[in-house]
């Protein structure tokens, strides 16, 4: 998990700027992505592989998510 740590973090565009939900996410070696609270940075946060990164984002842009 040390790339965690070192990866650079990006906050969504849809993260609003009144404390709400907020998700960063970083990208690293192969294609996975780091997923993680922004309002906690030092908390849990979890790797995703290009395949379920883009299924993931795929759902959410279709609205079929909900």
């Amino acid at each position: 998990m040390d790339e965690l740590t070192k990866a650079t973090w990006i906050k969504s565009s849809y993260s609003g700027g009144n404390g709400g939900d907020c998700v960063e996410v970083a990208s690293l070696t192969d294609g996975r992505r780091g997923v993680r609270d922004s309002k906690n940075p030092a908390g849990p946060a979890f790797m995703v592989d290009a395949v379920a990164w883009t299924a993931f984002c795929a759902v959410v842009k279709d609205g079929s998510l909900i």
